[in-house]
């Protein structure tokens, strides 16, 4: 667009990545000031409110897509990560719950949500695309929402799989894998299959079984200079 839409990139949301990368560069590094006033916008990322009685350090109420705890930490490792503005691991585990728990408890009575069926993100709707979250739920789950939770919510994740697999079948799961969302409350499946859903997914798992993803990228020297730079503590 040119710089028409002027999308400053600022937190909490998922483009974290976005600074890592930019102060990890050995040729155009940003500086900490960059990241403090840009990203963190001197902390008023900040939440601290408890919801379903979990702390959420950081971002909208209710936490928002499950997108921010998913896009930036498939390579970048949120086990032990903090700074002065969070704890990334405590941030990631408590918008998945609170996720988890809102659709557990259907506040607005949609059909078929609960512990087997939950996970409200960015997705295909019925005549469009939406950024689904607690705040603005249109009774459509997204599987790679619970699915690429699966290092935050092991349990809960787990038992959403089994049921999108087993009990929905075919018309949650085709040549491609999941489709991107589905409404029972509509009686609709996505004929989509989106890759950046398709992807998280994928590495989440395999980051839950084996951190392989996360180890690999934490090995990059110029990713930890960046890291060092903007302050974070993680595991050396």
């Amino acid at each position: 667009f040119g710089w028409e839409m002027g999308m400053q990139v600022n937190g909490w949301n998922e483009a974290l990545i976005a600074y890592v990368l930019a102060a990890s560069s050995p040729t155009h590094s940003i500086s900490k000031k960059v990241y403090d006033e840009g990203w963190a916008r001197h902390g008023e990322m900040a939440n601290g409110k408890k919801f379903y009685g979990i702390r959420l350090p950081l971002g909208p109420d209710y936490g928002g897509p499950l997108f921010f705890a998913q896009y930036s930490f498939l390579g970048l490792d949120p086990r032990e990560l903090s700074d002065e503005y969070a704890d990334y691991w405590e941030q990631n585990v408590s918008q998945t719950l609170i996720n988890y728990r809102y659709c557990v408890r259907n506040p607005k009575g949609w059909t078929g949500y609960g512990a087997d069926v939950w996970g409200l993100t960015a997705s295909d709707i019925p005549g469009g695309y939406a950024a689904s979250s607690p705040t603005d739920d249109l009774g459509v789950i997204a599987p790679t929402a619970a699915l690429s939770s699966m290092p935050y919510a092991p349990a809960e994740s787990m038992q959403a799989l089994r049921h999108y697999y087993y009990i929905l079948g075919d018309r949650a799961f085709g040549d491609y894998g999941f489709c991107d969302a589905f409404s029972l409350e509509q009686d609709w499946f996505a004929p989509s299959y989106l890759a950046i859903d398709q992807g998280p997914i994928i590495i989440m798992i395999e980051n839950h079984r084996t951190g392989l993803l996360w180890d690999l990228f934490m090995r990059n020297v110029c990713i930890l200079d960046g890291l060092d730079k903007l302050g974070f503590d993680y595991v050396k």
